[in-house]
């Protein structure tokens, strides 16, 4: 979507809200209303209903309705600017409102409101807001109130619990409709509830926004990330760790303490000693490159590692592993001349295609541009800016632009999945770094003997570990590829009579393929039983053996998907499955 389309659909929910809160108080006037903005998937409203007032998803219908209403009265949005103290006077009694201001005399910026309606009549509405908004409600697309929840007041624990309703608009039917049946198969796939059927991964409450791995989800961790090992072995990639712990003065140095301190577990030692919990690795790699003379020579120095870093995430952001406080990514710090930016950037750009490709997954890049509040000069960001559009530009990748989005050391491209769903996903990043080496002091000496710094370009392309087991998960509905699946095979006496058989067969093809994770089924269930188990665990294969099975000395195989795979000897099963795997396929075979 590009930026003019975004801002368009952006201010149309940013309308559609103030539709819901002008709404909501209207119908229920003992409410205190809080905040709403519009969000990338829609809209929210924060609302305190009190001890009198209660609001519930039955009541949606009849909220809509009067949305609606005042959608058809095509009411104008207008903007105005007012003084401190008018906004005081005008929201006297909205301790939430009196909070706002507040913040907003703080950073000494404009007092802005927006009238839904003209002031004094009777469907007219005004309420504290940046903006953007469409000019009448009658711009407002259809739109639908999806969901309720709790949440703290500026999702800070220690503020009071408000009500949230969320809701969603788009431009046409059509689209609103498609948004719709995501949410619905969303819901069937989330990858919590599967997480939990699939016994990959838990929560427990002594440890929020940090997941338990239990053994079929550490299969899974532990084979992207020796995949990842592998392939960046061969790329010419090595592999560091670095401190868990460090001290602040790491942190000053990099830039993260200013623009970072926040977002960070921060560990009072005593004498007086303060250290932050890891919660990225870049600061450590540019230590470990300081750590020897350098070299043109030894360029580009690729140092790739997997550390565990932890980001404190507000309690009311965290959402299963798609937003976690503990989690490790797929990391490098590639330290090069000035002149290989280019054919690094290409050099990372085919590692994109082909790991994502192996999952089946469309993608796209997005350039993010200087931020507002940023490290270093201004001309080398434009320098920095122009050398990716050139590259991007170059490279005939289909990509967008999203201003102000780029990390406060330098400019970035993101890489923007599209799942099975159609949903987008920002997962991997490639940034482009020419401030943190002279913070550090960097330096190697060029092929002229000259101390010179520097680029690094930090890069990571699942993103998250955590985060995207998450989407694979909901991409794949739980129906991972053969070589990713916890349980590849599961074998399937029709009774325990068979059962000795069905061992011999484990037996022969552990033999045959040492690796291949299997389960045997030796329950005295019934037959339909025993299928509808293994279909719940999304087992790729099931080998079902019965007497025929013994006298012809074979298996039955049923696909996951409910095909008949047909009467096979073990041999021949093995060396279909061998090479599905070796090949990493995201089909079954066996058509």
């Amino acid at each position: 979507m590009n930026s003019q389309k975004k801002g368009t659909l952006w201010a149309m929910r940013h309308t559609a809200e103030h539709l819901l809160h002008q709404t909501v108080k209207e119908l229920y006037p003992a409410i205190q209303l809080a905040m709403g903005p519009a969000t990338e998937e829609g809209f929210y409203f924060d609302f305190d209903p009190g001890n009198k007032v209660k609001i519930t998803p039955e009541d949606f219908p009849k909220i809509e309705k009067r949305m609606a209403e005042l959608r058809k009265l095509n009411l104008p949005v207008t903007r105005m600017e007012i003084t401190v103290e008018k906004a005081r006077e005008m929201f006297k009694g909205n301790p939430y409102k009196q909070e706002w201001i507040d913040g907003i005399e703080k950073k000494q910026v404009k007092v802005t409101i927006y009238w839904t309606g003209k002031e004094g009549d009777e469907n007219s509405m005004v309420d504290l807001c940046a903006g953007p908004h469409v000019e009448n409600t009658g711009d407002v697309g259809p739109f639908k109130l999806l969901s309720m929840a709790g949440a703290y007041w500026r999702g800070d624990e220690k503020n009071k619990m408000l009500t949230r309703i969320y809701g969603t608009a788009f431009p046409s039917q059509k689209e609103l409709d498609t948004y719709i049946w995501q949410q619905e198969e969303a819901k069937k796939r989330d990858h919590k509830k599967l997480g939990r059927e699939l016994e990959l991964f838990m929560f427990h409450e002594t440890s929020p926004g940090m997941a338990y791995w239990l053994p079929k989800g550490v299969i899974i961790y532990n084979l992207l990330i020796d995949y990842w090992r592998e392939e960046h072995r061969k790329l010419g990639y090595s592999e560091i760790m670095s401190p868990l712990l460090n001290k602040t003065d790491l942190y000053v140095t990099s830039g993260h303490w200013d623009h970072y301190k926040e977002d960070m577990f921060i560990a009072d030692m005593g004498e007086n000693e303060v250290y932050g919990i890891k919660p990225m690795n870049c600061p450590n790699a540019m230590i470990v490159f300081g750590s020897k003379t350098r070299s043109y020579k030894d360029l580009p120095i690729r140092l790739s590692d997997t550390d565990r870093l932890h980001r404190y995430e507000r309690s009311g952001t965290i959402n299963g592993l798609l937003r976690i406080r503990s989690f490790q990514q797929d990391d490098s710090h590639n330290f090069i001349s000035e002149d290989m930016i280019e054919s690094e950037y290409k050099n990372i750009f085919n590692i994109c295609e082909k790991f994502y490709r192996l999952f089946g997954l469309e993608f796209s890049y997005r350039l993010g541009t200087r931020p507002e509040k940023y490290l270093g000069d201004k001309k080398i960001w434009d320098k920095a800016e122009a050398a990716l559009k050139r590259i991007l530009v170059k490279s005939n990748k289909n990509y967008s632009v999203l201003e102000k989005d780029g990390a406060f050391y330098g400019p970035k491209v993101d890489i923007i999945m599209k799942d099975s769903l159609e949903r987008e996903w920002q997962m991997g990043t490639i940034q482009l770094d020419f401030h943190q080496p002279s913070r550090f002091n960097l330096k190697y000496t060029d092929i002229n003997g000259k101390a010179t710094t520097p680029v690094v370009i930090h890069r990571v392309i699942y993103g998250s570990i955590e985060r995207f087991i998450g989407i694979i998960v909901e991409h794949f509905g739980g129906a991972f590829p053969v070589w990713l699946h916890p349980i590849q095979v599961m074998i399937i006496p029709i009774s325990v009579k068979q059962l000795d058989y069905a061992k011999g067969v484990e037996e022969k093809l552990i033999s045959l393929i040492p690796e291949l994770r299997i389960e045997l089924d030796s329950s005295d269930e019934t037959l339909g039983n025993k299928i509808r188990k293994a279909q719940t665990q999304k087992a790729p294969y099931m080998l079902i053996v019965g007497d025929k099975e013994i006298e012809n000395n074979s298996v039955s195989l049923r696909l996951r998907d409910g095909k008949n795979g047909g009467v096979l000897k073990v041999e021949e099963f093995s060396d279909k499955v061998s090479k599905i795997i070796l090949n990493k396929d995201l089909e079954l075979g066996f058509n």
